[in-house]
Order: C-alpha cells, then sequence, then structure tokens
C-alpha cells in the first residue's frame, strides 16, 4: 500500500513537504504524531492525526505516538485565545497510560515487526535539560525573526482580546522543534504529521535538524476537519465527544456518527475508517440511490464503534436506537443499563412518582393521570387503551386498571410509558 496515495484518496492531505513522498518510497520511515495530554482521554478531533499512523503502519512505516507531557506543561498557542492551565507529572503520567491503551486499538505495539509502534513521552527528555543548556544548544539556531513569522505567533499578537502572548508560549515552537530533533537523532525519525494548524510548529523542526545536523526531515499535514454547516467537528451541545466510554456512552458515540449530514458522511467514512476504496465507492453509490436509508452513516457508525469500543458495544447501541425507533422488545428494554437508557430518552417528557406508591401497587389509569399527568383525563387514557394505543415498558397495556408494583421498574426505579407510536414518557421512582 502506498501511503502517500493511501492518504490522497481519502482527503487527508493538506500540505507535505517536497521528498516525502520519495523518502517514503526509498526506505521503511518513523513517522511522529504529538498528542496532548491534558485529558485522560482521547477525543474524536485526535483521531485523524491517529487514522494517518494506522495507515502509516498499514503502509510498513514506523508510527511513533508522542505524548507531550514537557509541551503539555507549557501549552501550544496554535489555534488558542488564552494559555492553558498547567499539569504536574502524576498526572500527566495518568493520562499517557489512558492515551496508550486506547491508542492500542488503532495501532500495533507488541509485535516484533521493524515497524511496531512506539510510545514516547517528550518529559522523559526534557525534563533533564537545563534552561541555559537549552537555550545555548537549540536557541541560537532559530532566528526570533522566524519565530515571529509563523501563523500561529502572529494570529496571538495581533488578536484583539489584546491578551498577548507570554514567553512560556513563545518558546513552544523551539521545544516542539526540539522533539523532532531529538527523535531524528535518537530514533532516525524523519517524518513528522498532524493537522494543518500545526504546520508552522513542525516546520521549525525541520529547519532546526537541518541546522544542527544537516540532516534532511519532512513534514506532512491534514486539513482541519469542519463540518458541512460550518460548525466545529466533534463538537456536541454536552462538550466533546470521548473516545472513553466514562465521558461518552458507546451510544452516544454511535449516535453522533449515525447522525451526520450526507455530505459529512461521504467525507468522514474515507477519514476515520480503513474502509478500503472500491467498497466506499460503492457505498457512497448506493446511498445516493435511497439517502433516506442512511447507508454511509450506517456503516461509517459501525466502523468508528467497533474500532473504538467493540462489537458488543456496537450491537447493544443498534438495540437500543431501535427501542426508540423501531419496534423493540420488552427483554431489549430491560437489558439497557442506566446510562444508556437515560441516554436513549433523553429529551423526552419525565415525571418523578413516589416510589412507595408502587410498593403496594397503583393502578396504571390512576399512576398516568394523577400522579404523573400523561394523559389529561382517565376518559382521554380509556380511549387510548381500548385501541391499543398505550404500552408500559414496551409491554401493550390490556386493561386501564392494571395494577403497577415495583417489579416493573427498569433498572429498579424506571417506568417507559408509550402513548401511540412516538409519544414517549420516563417515569422515575423517587
Amino acid at each position: 500500500m502506498n501511503f502517500i496515495e493511501e492518504l490522497q484518496w481519502r482527503g487527508m492531505i493538506h500540505t507535505m513537504m517536497p521528498g516525502t513522498e520519495e523518502q517514503l518510497a526509498k526506505e521503511m520511515t518513523s513517522a511522529y504524531v504529538g498528542i496532548d495530554p491534558t485529558a485522560d482521554s482521547l477525543h474524536i478531533g485526535h483521531l485523524v492525526s491517529v487514522m494517518m499512523l494506522k495507515h502509516f503502519q498499514r503502509a510498513g512505516h514506523k508510527p511513533i505516538a508522542l505524548v507531550g507531557g514537557a509541551t503539555g506543561m507549557i501549552g501550544d498557542p496554535s489555534g488558542k485565545s488564552a494559555e492553558r492551565n498547567l499539569l504536574d507529572e502524576a498526572a500527566l503520567r495518568h493520562n499517557q497510560d489512558c492515551i496508550q491503551a486506547q491508542l492500542e486499538k488503532f495501532l500495533d505495539f507488541t509485535s516484533n515487526s521493524p515497524n511496531a509502534a512506539e510510545m514516547v513521552n517528550n518529559y522523559d527528555w526534557m525534563k533533564g535539560y537545563s534552561f541555559l543548556n537549552f537555550i545555548r544548544d537549540i536557541g541560537k539556531h532559530i532566528t526570533v525573526n522566524y519565530m515571529m513569522a509563523k501563523e500561529s505567533v502572529k494570529k496571538r499578537l495581533s488578536s484583539e482580546s489584546n491578551v498577548g502572548m507570554s514567553f512560556t508560549e513563545f518558546s513552544y515552537q523551539l521545544l516542539q522543534g526540539y522533539d523532532f530533533l531529538h527523535l531524528y537523532q535518537e530514533k532516525n525519525c524523519k517524518l513528522q504529521m498532524g493537522g494543518s494548524d500545526q504546520w508552522g510548529n513542525i516546520t521549525t523542526g525541520t529547519e532546526l535538524i537541518r541546522r544542527k545536523t544537516g540532516g534532511e526531515a519532512f513534514a506532512l499535514v491534514c486539513p482541519l476537519i469542519t463540518k458541512a454547516d460550518g460548525g466545529k467537528f466533534g463538537k456536541t451541545e454536552s462538550g466533546n465527544v470521548w473516545l472513553d466510554r466514562r465521558y461518552t456512552s458507546p451510544y452516544k458515540f454511535y449516535q453522533f456518527w449515525l447522525n451526520v449530514s450526507d455530505t459529512d458522511a461521504e467525507k468522514y467514512i474515507k477519514i476515520f475508517t480503513a474502509i478500503a476504496k472500491e467498497e466506499i465507492d460503492s457505498l457512497i453509490a448506493e446511498h445516493a440511490l435511497a439517502p433516506h436509508l442512511r447507508i454511509l452513516q450506517k456503516r461509517l457508525a459501525q466502523d468508528v464503534t467497533v474500532m473504538v469500543h467493540s462489537e458488543e458495544d456496537y450491537q447493544a447501541a443498534v438495540e437500543a436506537s431501535n427501542i426508540l425507533f423501531g419496534n423493540s422488545t420488552s427483554e431489549a428494554l430491560k437489558k439497557l443499563d442506566e446510562e444508556t437508557l437515560l441516554a436513549v430518552f433523553d429529551g423526552v417528557p419525565q415525571f418523578t412518582i413516589p416510589k412507595e406508591l408502587l410498593a403496594t401497587g397503583v393502578k396504571a389509569i390512576d399512576l398516568l393521570t394523577e400522579t404523573a399527568a400523561v394523559f389529561p383525563s382517565k376518559g382521554d387514557m380509556r380511549k387510548l387503551v381500548q385501541s391499543g394505543g398505550v404500552s408500559i415498558n414496551k409491554e401493550k397495556l390490556e386493561n386501564q386498571d392494571e395494577l403497577l408494583d415495583s417489579s416493573k421498574l427498569l433498572n429498579n426505579k424506571y417506568l417507559l410509558v408509550q402513548k401511540g407510536k412516538k409519544n414517549y414518557y420516563l417515569l422515575t421512582a423517587e
């Protein structure tokens, strides 16, 4: 597999330095991507560069994931309007371990092959480097004029907010440049990849390598991912879409991909999956014939959810989606854990009912008209029950006087009432 050709048809190349393709054709090459360790989980914004490393390894080259323990203590000014919070070493180490566990789902770290992935932390080579030695060894090779010309620096200095830029942040590109030099010298790493906002920092590294060693190194960046409507990719109303289920449940993760627009689905399926070109082309053609079936979205959601979570999590997410949108059974509903149940029915009308009411049993008609106003009147409820239009926990209510007790509760806490086909109500017993 030709790495550059693969990235080109997937729409994953924004800019690359001349000679990059020739270098990759010449020999097995090591390349790295920097990952900011300010959280103990990656989010889907990181996935583009992770997928670049995945394709790089598939093409027979060696991927290196660099966790920016040292640079994470400073903060990259690119695309930021304010300085970030700085972390201590213990927090950074914890975050690194969590990130590696996530990367192992994409990259092979364990095989004996020469292109097995590797993880490094720039804190390991920066922590013992004195400031005096750094400015003597590294600082003298890069001029202030060169650093000031970088887009990320110019933007911050000319921003209307008048925040300016601390020396700490200004020095960021020197530190990132030194990472590249270190990996070039210690691990024969000749390529750095990242998002297009990193171009300035990456080329500082190639320049430092040239000036300090006379050697040649390369840069390749992918476009920043956007949504067709101009909104920010990977952000929802509740914030980032995380890879860790503690922050974004597999159901919500699956739903994110399932709900992207047709235009975005066509773009994302190339970027966020390893599906071959022929298959993607036929999926796009199939989708165009019947867009309402959302063939692209379903396949995209399936592949990414299985890759990040598991086949079981994907199946559970599909089943949970069917509860809301399909003809699902009460068995499927009972299998949902509380977190997924609340995610599925997020936004439906909710009522709180006294738990003790269910201890002795209460007539359905009293519960759903007097305690929780699901129906405006008993007459309305009777009519709908008689026509078979009321379900409790996905089981048809045959008689409005049926006694409901605690044994009916889902997760020992919830009752799901359905009026007609589409109207749901969630009752919480407290």
